[in-house]
């Protein structure tokens, strides 16, 4: 028999001072540890915020880089203990920086995840990850995306078959920077990052945990609308474009076996098919020039 897990999707923000926005993650994480959750996904850059300007960013719209053990980073895994914890935060690694998500429970780390694939406004900024790989937590087997990651349909299929159930997304996704709508809910990027949220959550047959930044950092304004969506691509619950936390019981084992009950997508694909793809890899390097693994 297995068990309904309680997920929760937070939509926050997290701006420049990094004793502020460890004590705010910590206070989330303990009002979800009181309403019994198992799972907690934050949003990206939760520690020092995100970068403040995605057309030229020069080194003052930069967020601060920690190494791993830094002391914040510590601070979220130690609270943590008891349930699961997603977050993502700017990382210092030799040479430069990278987007990062770590996973932590019991004051240590579960999983990690460098950000693969860049905006054009990070690529300057930041060494890409190089791969995506699926882990084990308390709370199941899981993966991770960094918000632009969710853009491509490789990133989620890969964690798929490497047996995540669960796929946990901080994001710091903006409204557009080139064409501002007057409301969020009308914005182009709005559009999309529902839309992602539910295809890669559907064409997998896994539960997607969405979690965003809200509010403003330089001039970039950031669209909430954190999530959970089922195997389906329903959408189990959600914040909006406001602050809060979307919280959902779900049975993760049981719901994506009744998805793939008829429909195995997993199963069903036909990779001989795939020829473009299949000679895109068989050309491809075993790394990314630049990839920081």
């Amino acid at each position: 028999m297995t068990r309904p897990v309680r997920v929760a999707a937070v939509a926050a923000h997290f701006g420049r001072d990094v004793e502020r926005c460890v004590a705010k993650a910590e206070g989330i994480v303990v009002e979800a540890r009181s309403r019994g959750v198992d799972l907690l996904v934050l949003p990206h850059a939760v520690l020092g915020g995100y970068l403040g300007d995605l057309r030229s960013p020069g080194p003052a719209d930069l967020p601060p880089a920690l190494p791993e053990d830094a002391g914040p980073v510590r601070r979220i895994a130690e609270v943590a203990r008891g349930l699961t914890v997603c977050f993502g935060y700017t990382e210092a690694v030799a040479g430069g920086r990278c987007s990062t998500a770590l996973c932590v429970g019991d004051g240590r780390v579960l999983g990690r995840h460098r950000k693969v694939h860049l905006t054009a406004g990070e690529e300057g900024s930041y060494a890409a990850g190089g791969s995506f790989t699926a882990f084990d937590t308390p709370a199941g087997r899981l993966g991770m995306l960094i918000d632009f990651d969710k853009t491509f349909p490789e990133s989620a299929r890969t964690l798929a078959l490497d047996g995540a159930q669960v796929l946990c997304c901080p994001s710091a996704w903006p409204a557009s920077v080139t064409d501002r709508a007057a409301r969020l809910a009308n914005d182009r990027q709005s559009r999309l990052f529902d839309l992602y949220d539910g295809a890669r959550a559907a064409e997998n047959q896994v539960v997607l945990v969405s979690a965003n930044q809200t509010g403003v950092l330089g001039g970039l304004r950031f669209l909430g609308q954190a999530k959970v969506v089922g195997p389906g691509g329903d959408v189990l619950a959600r914040t909006g474009g406001k602050g809060g936390m979307a919280v959902v019981d779900v049975d993760v084992a049981a719901e994506v076996a009744r998805a793939r009950r008829t429909l195995h997508h997993l199963r069903e694909r036909r990779p001989g098919a795939y020829r473009g793809l299949l000679d895109e890899l068989g050309a491809a390097s075993p790394g990314r020039a630049g990839a920081v693994r």
